[in-house]
């Protein structure tokens, strides 16, 4: 559309007329960003100086029939809905709307919201213990918590609820459905949901308690080799993770041979949390990046020099439920190649939100910018695809019968590691408690690359001497 140039001569009697004009509509009339521009145009016109306005653009203006369709379905609303309802109450329904048409993560926050929000970076709040969005009019699990009723309930990362009690979730907001979910601590809560493979819906009955969630787990799963979980990102976690690296390896009396970090179910959180973590485990180098149509959206975040695992091989689980900040730092370590990436392909939530206070109690949360890997990659809608695809599966020993071996044999030489019985120094005592490796097989996966990289190294090592 082309750009409008109008001159004016401005008459001395017509001065205040155009003057109240530009103060009430200053945007509207001289489109001008520097208020000084305003101001110099009006001590023109009121000098009788001859003065160039440019007009907007009439296709990037609000549209005046647009309007008139608004205060029309207002005013119908007030006078026939068939309850009264307040105009304030309206309004917000309006400004929701606009929001919840954005985007599922763009949100009006009325003040009981800002709770909701301190509480979900701080680490404890009440209710189930899922993380959830919107899919289809749907509320969509996008991950339990760890060690939360949901979870222990059977709640799983990509059920489909479709009714709250006897309440359907159909036309109702997310914030709807969460407020639904929330509730005194003792209560049950039946879920219907809907799940692959499942032919019919399932109902789960889940009790309501006070969730507070340990972001950072870890411990030894073999010697030698660490396990680090992050159910989410809080505002501590990036401290809480360096901690328990440094406990991991004073456990183990030095380096760690290898760590699996298990993002699996960790559906995000505060995003300079896993900048931190990220920081951790690199020597250099861009984290992530962000791009907005603003100035303020478009960051960097880099890492400091030091890695505290000083090279240790690494291996990152993923999942269908890792989401937003922990898609964040897989990325980062995978484009960095400081960690082979395994599992399967993660949520894809590669968007930034941004909270706006528009006054001391209300505010809206918007998508202000998206997440891009060092490399370039966009997160959203496509996730972080591992480096080897490994799928949840259940293992059973086929064969557990005894093998027929030389030390079985009437008077074979004896071997190096064999007592005067007969015996292997090495054998290890039959019936062993079962671990969580041997019902877990992507982290037994991930504990066998790292054992092979550890293999292929000391090889190396040995050569080279």
């Amino acid at each position: 559309m082309r750009r409008v140039q109008r001159t004016l001569q401005a008459l001395p009697l017509r001065s205040a007329i155009l003057a109240a004009c530009f103060i009430t509509f200053p945007g509207l009339a001289l489109a001008q960003d520097d208020p000084s521009d305003n101001t110099r145009v009006l001590e023109g016109i009121q000098d009788g100086e001859r003065v160039e306005i440019t007009l907007p653009d009439p296709e990037k203006q609000l549209p005046l029939d647009d309007l008139r369709k608004f205060t029309e379905v207002f005013s119908r609303i007030k006078a026939a809905y068939v309850e009264e309802v307040d105009d304030r109450q309206l309004l917000e329904s309006a400004i929701k709307g606009m929001l919840s048409d954005l985007d599922p993560h763009s949100t009006y926050l009325a003040p009981q919201d800002y709770e909701k929000l301190e509480e979900s970076t701080s680490g404890e709040f009440g209710g189930l213990g899922i993380e959830v969005g919107m899919e289809n009019g749907f509320v969509k699990v996008i991950a339990p918590i760890d060690d939360t009723p949901a979870q222990q309930a059977g709640v799983q990362a990509g059920d489909l609820i479709i009714k709250l009690d006897e309440k359907p979730v159909k036309g109702m907001s997310l914030e709807e459905a969460v407020q639904l979910m929330r509730g005194k601590p003792g209560t049950i809560l039946t879920l219907t949901i809907m799940r692959e493979g499942e032919n019919a819906p399932v109902e789960i009955d889940v009790e309501r308690d006070v969730i507070k969630v340990t972001s950072v787990k870890s411990r030894m799963i073999e010697n030698g080799y660490g396990y680090v979980r992050l159910t989410q990102f809080q505002a501590e976690t990036g401290g809480q993770f360096t901690k328990a690296l440094e406990g991991l390896k004073e456990d183990h009396g030095g380096t760690l041979d290898g760590l699996v970090l298990d993002l699996r179910n960790n559906p995000g959180g505060v995003l300079q949390a896993a900048v931190a973590t990220a920081d951790a485990l690199l020597d250099e180098g861009l984290i992530v990046y962000t791009e907005g149509r603003i100035q303020s959206s478009r960051l960097r975040f880099s890492a400091k020099d030091g890695d505290i695992m000083a090279g240790t091989p690494i291996v990152v689980l993923i999942n269908g439920g890792s989401a937003s900040a922990s898609e964040i730092l897989a990325g980062a370590l995978q484009d960095h190649k400081r960690a082979v990436i395994m599992g399967t392909q993660s949520f894809g939530k590669g968007s930034v939100q941004t909270v706006i206070p528009l006054d001391e109690t209300h505010a809206i949360k918007m998508t202000t910018a998206r997440y891009y890997t060092p490399d370039g990659r966009s997160i959203q809608a496509t996730g972080i695809k591992p480096d080897i695809e490994v799928r949840p599966a259940e293992l059973k020993e086929l064969d557990s019968r005894p093998f027929f071996t030389e030390a079985d044999l009437s008077g074979h030489l004896i071997g190096q590691d064999e007592d005067t019985e007969g015996g292997n120094k090495d054998q290890k005592p039959e019936n062993q408690v079962g671990s969580i490796i041997d019902r877990d097989y992507q982290l037994r996966s991930a504990l066998n690359l790292l054992k092979g990289l550890n293999i292929l190294d000391n090889k190396g090592a040995d050569a080279a001497q």
